[in-house]
């Protein structure tokens, strides 16, 4: 089946709600062969990945995004596993949109993770189980301009947040930390009554942007020219192997 767009998403936006911004073919986190199989499967124009899996098996291959460039796909990255491809990619072709991207690009040792939620199983629907440091750290920073959080208490809960593994990073588990004294159990307080409506969430924020930025570039929409310098390297081709997709690509191609 062919798709002009392809875009990979899980707990950063549903599908359901991604639709009402950009009619697009809509695919589990991306992981590694993900992108081969896609342009071998539904030859899209644009390719665009906003979650990526890391943790359950490899990630989206570099490589595989440069051939997919190089054979003429415009693929573009925000709001999570996108937006960190995007940053170590935009100067071989790759496209990054929104806040999280330019982070990443300027903060060059940045950490993955920051981005990295635990999710449900694709078949599930791939939805968040906790939230991302990023967006947590963009809250609390919120809160302390508007005035429900002080500069201490904010810098405690962001390292509490820092402290923890990446699949248990909630505000409830952050907040149910040790280590508060007496004073700032009324800003605590006030802090988690306010969370229900100021929890920032920027990684969606970007992916929105990005769907829409594709939804009113689409009347213009072609291929690029194709690449003839892709080199086949000794790593890329075992990825292919691994991802059992070494002869459906070159079978494709003869």
């Amino acid at each position: 089946m062919t798709a002009e767009i392809v875009i990979f998403l899980g707990p950063t936006i549903s599908a359901a709600e991604a639709r009402t911004h950009l009619d697009a073919l809509y695919l589990p986190p991306a992981g590694q062969g993900d992108v081969v199989r896609a342009v071998l499967q539904h030859a899209p124009f644009v390719i665009a990945i906003i979650d990526g899996i890391f943790a359950q098996r490899p990630a989206v291959r570099h490589k595989e995004i440069l051939w997919a460039i190089a054979g003429g796909v415009r693929v573009h990255g925000a709001s999570s596993m996108g937006a960190i491809r995007a940053a170590e990619l935009s100067d071989y072709g790759m496209v990054g949109h929104g806040f999280v991207f330019r982070w990443y690009r300027r903060n060059a040792l940045a950490d993955d993770a920051d981005v990295a939620v635990p999710m449900a199983p694709p078949d599930f629907g791939s939805y968040a189980l906790g939230d991302a440091l990023i967006d947590i750290r963009l809250t609390l920073k919120k809160a302390e301009r508007e005035g429900v959080i002080g500069r201490k208490l904010r810098v405690w809960l962001e390292h509490a947040a820092r402290s923890l593994h990446f699949i248990e990073r909630t505000y409830s588990n952050i907040l149910s930390g040790i280590g508060i004294d007496q004073q700032s159990t009324e800003e605590i307080q006030a802090f988690n009554n306010w969370l229900s409506n100021g929890i920032e969430k920027r990684k969606k924020l970007d992916a929105i942007n990005l769907l829409k930025a594709l939804s009113l570039s689409r009347h213009s929409m072609k291929q690029s020219p194709t690449n003839k310098n892709f080199e086949l390297t000794d790593a890329f081709a075992f990825d292919l192997k691994y991802s059992h997709l070494f002869n459906e690509m070159f079978d494709s191609e003869l």
